[in-house]
């Protein structure tokens, strides 16, 4: 048990509230486990009807998962304490995403990373003015785990590829716009709403449902013709061709994204468009987890990770040293050998 996450019933509700404001309520492996537990508990409680996640203090929802530990792992025990941490934490998203009971996450605030691993499996997915959804490893040498290949390869129009890749903010109207948020509330009504899901679970999508006022144009519509058009290939090389001509055309927008993609890993990048491509050919949730389990477990001691941490977040220099530096260097083999099957009992499986 820990105190960055607060457990607890309210009437019929179980809820659970991250409470490491300082950490944008970074998920640790004691969180992922105090999660799990009363997750566990409140599935077999005939008493408790549905589930509510929130953040208790702070502006974040959940920034992402301990990074700081990761690279530790990744430097000094040749990824063990890195390996563990995902493996629990995959438990964890697979656990909500077949939870028996309703499960309603408010995504007020930061939510990237581990927070969108356990926003995104919840059926009532709530939006507001503060969310702030991205799914940015690509920046960081990683790529976006936590079940991100499943969810960003269903969405549609590329979009979950241009996320992937560029790792690109969206606001609380475009999530909901994306489908990323099924609802959109006002945070100045929350604590109504989490009131009257108390007094009536079993009205939970009516009560969201309710007017609560028009949501802002989602800004990302503006470009989704674009994005479709320069996302479309699997091929990481194609898409940087693409926008590169339509950069050399005049269109600034296309610029813009081909820019952003010039800080990314290109390791990363290729990584996130098979890993998608993979998941879109998968029938259950569980196989995408074992896929992502299988990359976190090579590419956490890859050179490109502790790199990216260090000059995004350790130094905030800005200046990670690629390897291999360009994408004609990320080879199939390399992809491959990334994708491989782990060693039997090192594999990732889903509690029954």
């Amino acid at each position: 048990m820990t105190e960055d996450v607060l457990t607890r019933t309210d009437g019929p509700i179980g809820r659970i509230s991250l409470n490491r404001p300082k950490a944008l309520h970074a998920l640790t492996l004691d969180m992922c486990h105090t999660m799990s537990a009363a997750l566990s508990e409140w599935a077999d409680d005939d008493g408790i009807e549905a589930v509510m996640i929130d953040h208790a203090q702070g502006r974040g929802f959940c920034a992402g998962g301990d990074i700081a530990m990761l690279r530790d792992s990744a430097l000094n025990d040749g990824g063990e304490r890195a390996r563990r941490f995902f493996h629990d934490e995959y438990q964890l998203n697979h656990q909500l995403f077949t939870y028996p009971k309703p499960v309603v996450a408010f995504m007020d605030g930061i939510t990237m990373g581990g927070g969108v691993g356990i926003a995104l499996p919840a059926k009532f997915r709530v939006a507001t003015e503060n969310t702030r959804f991205a799914m940015p490893e690509t920046g960081i040498g990683l790529f976006p785990d936590v079940g991100g290949g499943w969810y960003l390869s269903r969405i549609g129009g590329r979009l979950g590829q241009f996320l992937a890749l560029t790792g690109a903010r969206l606001d609380g109207a475009e999530a909901l716009w994306t489908g990323l948020a099924t609802h959109y509330v006002p945070s100045e009504m929350l604590d109504d709403i989490k009131t009257r899901i108390i007094e009536r679970p079993g009205r939970i999508s009516g009560i969201l449902s309710e007017p609560v006022g028009t949501p802002p144009p989602a800004k990302i519509e503006d470009n989704a013709l674009k994005i479709a058009k320069h996302f479309a290939s699997d091929d990481y090389e194609t898409i940087l061709e693409s926008l590169e001509k339509a950069a050399e055309d005049g269109d600034e927008w296309a610029q813009k994204e081909r820019d952003t993609l010039g800080t990314k890993s290109p390791q990363t990048c290729k990584v996130a468009l098979r890993q998608l491509a993979t998941s879109e050919t998968l029938s259950t949730f569980a196989d995408n987890m074992t896929m992502e389990y299988r990359i976190a477990s090579r590419v956490i001691t890859r050179p490109d990770f502790a790199e990216g941490v260090r000059a995004v977040i350790v130094d905030k220099s800005g200046d990670p040293k690629w390897d291999p530096p360009t994408p004609e260097g990320v080879t199939e083999e390399l992809l491959d050998s990334i994708f491989a099957p782990l060693p039997p009992g090192e594999e990732w499986a889903a509690l029954k």
